[in-house]
């Protein structure tokens, strides 16, 4: 190499237009955490129940606080989350963590369900029918919360069994879960004979 090579190469400056590997990903983390944003901001979070729980250890009780928060986009999405925390505010980021986890897709037509159902889990009992356009929605305290949540417009339910709201939650949540869609039949045409 000549000594005019060297004094070339110590002068020339990297290009300042060059971008190097780093930039494209910083551009690719930017756009991923906009659209990461933007899903987070869909769902409406509604608080069904806040408790305050103990629980008796050695030296006293230790006391916690369990939330139960409902998840609901009211486009058909919805779901259920129960944590508890040292303080509120910790037990409501972990129930919600848990329901975004745990979204169920509910069958809707016409703003309502398509079919009645009865459900039961454990001392709690749900019946739901399906109402006319305009009705709203006749639903008594917890069951109400998910229905809203899930974007059903119109419906009647009835809470049959115990008053617990956690219960009555899950028992809604998995009712919903077993909804099918109708299935439309074909009208068949009959020929006449000549």
């Amino acid at each position: 190499m000549t000594a005019e090579e060297k004094k070339d190469k110590q002068t020339t400056k990297p290009d300042a237009s060059v971008k190097t590997v780093y930039a494209g990903k910083k551009e690719a983390r930017r756009y991923f955490d906009k659209n990461r944003d933007e899903r987070q901001e869909e769902f409406e979070q509604r608080i069904v129940d806040i408790a305050r729980v103990t629980r008796v250890m050695a030296g006293g009780k230790r006391m916690r606080f369990r939330t139960c928060i409902a998840l609901g986009n009211k486009k058909d999405k919805v779901g259920i989350g129960l944590a508890k925390g040292a303080d509120v505010t910790m037990a409501i980021t972990k129930a919600v963590n848990k329901a975004k986890k745990n979204m169920i897709n509910v069958v809707t037509v016409n703003n309502t369900i398509p079919h009645e159902i009865y459900h039961k889990l454990g001392a709690s009992k749900i019946l739901l029918k399906p109402a006319k356009k305009g009705r709203g929605v006749i639903a008594g305290g917890a069951v109400r919360i998910i229905l809203e949540l899930a974007g059903i417009k119109n419906v009647t339910s009835k809470i049959l069994g115990t008053n617990n709201k956690v219960s009555n939650v899950k028992c809604a949540i998995e009712a919903l879960e077993r909804l099918r869609k109708p299935v439309k039949k074909e009208a068949s045409h009959s020929k006449k004979k000549d």
